[in-house]
């Protein structure tokens, strides 16, 4: 079975025999370069226990990891005024900084897989640029990136404007990025924005979703993006 292609593959093939050398390596953050989802969770539920909602689960708050929070603020505060909004997310970046990433980890093979990748690399993410470059410099990570990009005032994924925004500060082509998520809404942005994608399958988002939108790839382990030594 092939790596490419919507179907979710059996089995994950070799990256190193199916994926080709991109000049422009475009990351997702949370769910693909960190698991990061304990501290956003536990961020969001304080936010929503304050704001008088119903106990909701860890699972249900993962699901909506990588898109903007006015999604599941507005799904659980379906009658929410546009002040309500602004609050609460004025409320979820205070306490999601001051818990200091304490349980955030980076998932195994990402440093190694980034040491070794030739190319240019971009982020392409829902969090913030300053919140976004704190984050991979605590974890030991931004000396891999040339050019960090966060979504600022401007539609989130899957809108794909967080990727042209990343390709224009790279002075890149679409033919030569790849998008690197673990999202239905990664892909769809990559779709969007005429760009090869690759899915993750260690993240957050469920396989069945990845799927619909067709990946070009898909890996199991970052370090399948590297060459093979000697290749």
């Amino acid at each position: 079975m092939h790596c490419q292609g919507a179907e979710v593959p059996a089995r994950v093939c070799s990256a190193r025999e199916s994926i080709p050398a991109f000049p422009v390596y475009l990351f997702d953050i949370d769910g693909t370069v960190l698991d990061s989802a304990r501290d956003i969770c536990s961020a969001v539920g304080q936010v929503l226990v304050a704001a008088g909602a119903p106990p909701v689960s860890f699972e249900f708050l993962k699901s909506y990891v990588g898109l903007h929070l006015v999604n599941v603020f507005g799904d659980v505060f379906p009658d929410h005024t546009p002040e309500q909004m602004e609050e609460w997310i004025h409320q979820y970046r205070t306490i999601y900084l001051g818990r200091g990433h304490r349980e955030t980890s980076v998932f195994p093979g990402v440093a190694e897989a980034l040491a070794a990748l030739g190319g240019r690399k971009g982020t392409a993410t829902t969090k913030g640029t300053p919140t976004t470059r704190l984050v991979l410099e605590q974890f030991g990570l931004l000396r891999y990136f040339d050019h960090v990009q966060g979504t600022d005032g401007f539609p989130s994924k899957p809108a794909p404007d967080v990727i042209f925004k990343a390709m224009e500060a790279l002075n890149a082509q679409p033919s030569e990025c790849l998008m690197v998520g673990d999202s239905a809404a990664d892909m769809e942005a990559g779709r969007l924005a005429g760009i090869k994608t690759c899915a993750v399958l260690y993240g957050y988002g469920k396989r069945e979703n990845l799927a619909r939108h067709e990946p070009d790839f898909w890996i199991s382990d970052l370090r399948q993006l590297a060459p093979a030594p000697g290749a």
